[in-house]
């Protein structure tokens, strides 16, 4: 199962490089036929911003399974590994009730958005905004696994380490992956 996981996120960040990359293209493209040519191509704009709108998405997932969010590291570091993992549960409740949220609100703001169309692709803004069920779900999941082994004292020292923000944790986690 964990080899699954671990083919998923290389997908996930294979998906994120490719979604950089035709970003990167787009624009460069256009700059240079707007420059060079004095024309352009009016879908990059449009396709630029969408795929940068699931790069961020799908980013905030990765980024979350390696630890890679903002924290409050200076507080949670003065804490022994009791405090930590208390430090640890509390916000991955409070992670996993926001991400519940938020793809809740992606559910109820889906009508409004499948009803618009993209003013240049006609592309339904369902697809464009649609991602927020991914990162809610996504979230969700990473917290309510993570809880879970919290709550079963199958969490490792050196994700306690990570979440307090110890580079040495962190590099322990990326070897494991």
């Amino acid at each position: 199962m964990s080899k699954a996981v671990n083919l998923f996120y290389r997908f996930l960040e294979l998906l994120l490089i490719l979604l950089l990359s035709g970003m990167a293209i787009m624009v460069f493209v256009n700059v240079v036929l707007r420059y060079a040519f004095n024309s352009g191509l009016t879908v990059s704009d449009e396709m630029a911003r969408y795929f940068f709108v699931w790069l961020t998405f799908i980013g905030a997932v990765v980024g979350f399974r390696e630890h890679g969010h903002l924290g409050v590291e200076s507080l949670v570091a003065m804490f022994g590994k009791r405090g930590r993992v208390i430090c640890m549960i509390l916000s991955n409740i409070l992670i996993f009730g926001v991400s519940l949220l938020f793809f809740w609100g992606t559910w109820k703001q889906l009508p409004i958005n499948a009803s618009m169309s993209a003013p240049v692709t006609g592309l339904s803004m369902g697809w464009v905004y649609g991602i927020g069920f991914f990162t809610g779900a996504g979230c969700a999941l990473i917290a309510l696994e993570r809880l879970f082994r919290l709550f079963t004292g199958r969490v490792t020292d050196s994700e306690i380490a990570a979440f307090a923000g110890e580079h040495q944790g962190v590099e322990k986690l990326v070897e494991r992956a």
